[in-house]
């Protein structure tokens, strides 16, 4: 009995239900010309017969599969899992599955992932932080397969994108810590192969030259975006003869960093050095003292990304565009003025 179950096919469904295969395969794909009542007994059935969809045949046959493939970066920070958190609620009410690859900021592998999921797996990608996205993306737009990148800018008028004002974040930041007394700044970036890492660090140089603070490059630490960067980097601004009086951090992972070689420096947060981060993720308001950071609606964006993913899959028609939302500073203990500061 359990031998046979495991070999049901769309015909046995159709069969048992006594409708046509293409009655059951528009079933399967959700489409709409399916009378309520022959639907219930269609889904009916194929619970009763154990079937199982298989994905990658319905979709070399033509049809949907009703998945999304997600290319991550990695799992391991709050950035990621917020993200996750808005593309998965747009897809449950979507009713659309989610296939979850990661990369591991590897470009090989992330063009290996996206050449495979975009030929007989997936309907449509979402990209986050994409390494080196020009790779493929002119491929995916020439052959009309769906895809949004998250969390950058696109590679192209014609690239669908959602990211955040991650310039003007970084030139809010710096430029608060200067109103508070500091000049000495030590930055930490992200991966400069990244655009969001390039906006953040050109934000940070504008605020300092627009108060005609000189940029010193001892002040700058070539990070990855990893939290063992956020320690190093540190460490290496502490031995300066001359350390900065507060640190920018280009994400909060790399910020939860800073904050650990602080302490096993000996030194106090914000007594002896201010620390600020950049995302949000929820692990900022929570660590002591709460780290002042940039928020990044994540999220949000990864709501918008999903939505105009959809829409791209449902209106073969509409036109790619670049959603840049807003960034906010959020100010809290780990910020305040420099000791030398008067008052």
């Amino acid at each position: 009995m359990n031998k046979r179950q495991n070999k049901i096919t769309i015909v046995d469904v159709a069969t048992e239900a006594n409708v046509s295969f293409g009655t059951v395969s528009r079933v399967i794909n959700n489409d709409i010309h399916v009378k309520p009542e022959t639907r219930e007994r269609v889904q009916q059935t194929m619970e009763r017969l154990n079937y199982v969809v298989n994905r990658q045949a319905q979709k070399l046959a033509g049809g949907r599969s009703n998945v999304i493939g997600l290319l991550v970066p990695d799992l391991g920070t709050g950035y990621i899992g917020e993200i996750i958190r808005g593309i998965d609620s747009e897809l449950t009410i979507s009713n659309y599955d989610l296939m979850l690859y990661t990369t591991h900021r590897t470009a090989t592998k992330e063009a290996g992932y996206v050449f495979s999921l975009a030929q007989d797996m997936v309907d449509g990608l979402l990209l986050v932080l994409p390494r080196n996205p020009v790779d493929y993306t002119g491929t995916m737009a020439k052959n009309k397969f769906p895809f949004v990148l998250i969390d950058h800018q696109g590679t192209g008028e014609n690239c669908p994108a959602v990211g955040a004002s991650n310039w003007q974040g970084a030139f809010n930041a710096t430029d608060y810590l200067i109103q508070l007394g500091h000049k000495r700044i030590g930055f930490i970036t992200g991966s400069l192969d990244l655009g969001a890492a390039i906006d953040r660090l050109d934000g940070y140089k504008t605020a300092m030259r627009t108060h005609h603070i000189p940029i010193d490059s001892d002040l700058i630490y070539e990070g990855t975006f990893a939290q063992p960067d956020g320690y190093t980097g540190t460490i290496q601004f502490l031995n300066l003869q001359q350390p900065p009086t507060a640190i920018f951090a280009s994400n909060d992972c790399m910020a939860m960093g800073v904050i650990d070689a602080i302490r096993d420096h000996g030194l106090k947060i914000p007594d002896d050095i201010s620390v600020i981060g950049f995302d949000d993720i929820p692990q900022a308001s929570l660590v002591r003292p709460a780290l002042t950071t940039v928020q990044q609606p994540l999220e949000q964006m990864g709501r918008l990304a999903t939505q105009m993913l959809l829409e791209i899959l449902t209106n073969t028609d509409s036109k790619p565009h670049r959603i840049e939302l807003p960034t906010q500073l959020m100010i809290r203990d780990s910020t305040a003025k420099p000791k030398s500061s008067p008052g």
